[in-house]
């Protein structure tokens, strides 16, 4: 009915027709790109009809002095987590048609009082061109990908994680072909960069070492590495030769310029979504079961059908006493044979010197399918282009905002009858985006199985938690 490539392709060529703005510059500029898919069967007709409603692209994550408690600011602007949000944009729209009585693509009534369903036959598909940050990017490399693991010693790996010094190999294809880059004085561009980073290094070991140990070196497996760090108190990576540098199935943080961030990685956010649904916390309260993603597909790069079934599913699956409608999903994984065009690899194609280094866009493009404002372009968490002047005011917040996605969510109750209301939300006087996330009260405890069973490491302070949402 519908093929990886099918998808990727539906998805490039939907990236192609956007606006200029907030693209990469060709032969200089890279990003990615992420996508949610809906997805009506007819099972009259026997076919599939295929709808993107939402479309984000990005590479960038702020720092954690950046964040904003107000929700006004884009704390995470990686491809995945750009489309999942402009999808709850989409959703909300569509939930207001439903509940004003108008048609909706997605949504008929439930059989609870105040509680919408999924249209029979329809579904969502997630698509990523590029394996997700974090616990999916870490797999052996095989064949001629298989290049020797410097080893760190331990006052080597003090000194780095002291100075904030990152080692970038995830999914780097230029460094999977000839070896690891020593420290140097020259800065390279990272073929992903989990965030918005500085320049990585990689600490050696001293030259003096047995020579013995140089020749079985040579010869072991090595892994593609992510940037993403361990969450802290957590067990940290082991930082050996080869196959024992990295912890696997651990939560980690983005990597951010200079600072630790406050962002899960994309892998970690696609298996909470996995268990909790990606509607969110405000949606569920109009509706009668989380929202899963049908199947995830990945575009062509560096890739572990393992390590995403670890990364996604695996670790998540133990997840016991969630309250009726949740469960541990288990998405259909695929990869597709098609590259992105405006990856790094063939942005390098098209590089020459005389455009300088290749460096991630630093913009972030959401599209969604929504009647108005459809596209919004952001840089360092606000709309691209504000003027320091405009920074805290609504002119300066992008629409999928955490601020945002609330107003919207208030237009949609306000939208709906008093008698019509889930009753979550009757007779209650909410007033704020944490009150009303509280008081999911359902979602509310699956999250708290997730966290305290699959991800027993996930910060819990009220602080962070509305961050990490």
């Amino acid at each position: 009915m519908w093929s990886p490539d099918e998808i990727s392709s539906l998805c490039y060529n939907h990236f192609n027709k956007l606006p200029k703005r907030g693209k990469p510059e060709a032969g200089r500029e890279w990003t990615l790109l992420a996508a949610v898919i809906l997805l009506t069967d007819s099972s009259e007709q026997k076919t599939v009809h295929k709808q993107i409603v939402s479309l984000g692209t990005g590479t960038k994550c702020i720092g954690q002095s950046a964040m904003s408690t107000k929700g006004d600011i884009l704390n995470d602007s990686h491809a995945e987590v750009i489309a999942r949000r402009g999808c709850v944009r989409y959703l909300t729209e569509q939930l207001y048609r439903a509940v004003s009585g108008q048609s909706s693509d997605v949504f008929c009534p439930g059989s609870e009082e105040g509680k919408w369903a999924v249209k029979p036959g329809v579904s969502f598909l997630f698509f990523t061109s590029q394996t997700p940050c974090g616990d999916a990017s870490i797999f052996p490399m095989t064949g001629s990908q298989a290049q020797p693991c410097e080893p760190v010693n331990a006052i080597q790996s003090e000194e780095s994680e002291r100075r904030g010094l990152k080692r970038h190999a995830e999914c780097d294809l230029e460094e999977t072909r000839q070896g690891p880059r020593m420290k140097t004085s020259d800065n390279h561009s990272s073929h992903r960069k989990s965030g918005n980073t500085n320049e990585h290094e990689v600490i050696t070991e001293n030259k003096e070492s047995n020579p013995l140990n140089e020749v079985l070196r040579c010869h072991l497996p090595d892994l593609h590495r992510t940037g993403a760090k361990c969450v802290p108190d957590s067990p940290a990576d082991p930082l050996q030769p080869g196959l024992l540098y990295h912890s696997v199935g651990v939560l980690r943080l983005k990597p951010g310029r200079g600072e630790r961030t406050l962002s899960l990685s994309c892998s970690d956010k696609l298996a909470r979504w996995g268990v909790l649904g990606f509607q969110g916390a405000l949606l569920y309260h109009f509706l009668q079961a989380p929202l899963y993603f049908r199947a995830v597909v990945v575009g062509k790069c560096p890739y572990s059908h393992q390590a995403m079934q670890r990364a996604l599913k695996t670790r998540c699956s133990d997840v016991r006493d969630l309250p009726s409608g949740f469960s541990a999903h288990d998405p259909e994984i695929l990869q597709s044979g098609l590259e992105f065009p405006h990856n790094h690899t063939h942005t390098e194609s098209k590089h020459t010197h005389t455009q300088g280094r290749i460096s991630p866009c630093g913009a972030a493009i959401s599209w969604c399918a929504v009647s108005q404002q459809p596209l919004d372009v952001t840089a360092n968490g606000y709309k691209q282009g504000v003027t320091k002047k405009a920074l805290g005011t609504s002119q300066a917040r992008s629409l999928i905002s955490k601020v945002e996605l609330f107003h919207s969510f208030l237009k949609l109750v306000a939208a709906t009858e008093d008698s019509r209301l889930p009753e979550s939300l009757r007779g209650k006087d909410l007033k704020t985006y944490w009150d009303y996330k509280q008081a999911a009260g359902a979602y509310q405890q699956a999250w708290t199985q997730l966290r305290l069973q699959a991800f027993p490491l996930w910060p819990r302070s009220p602080r962070e938690l509305l961050l990490f949402s």
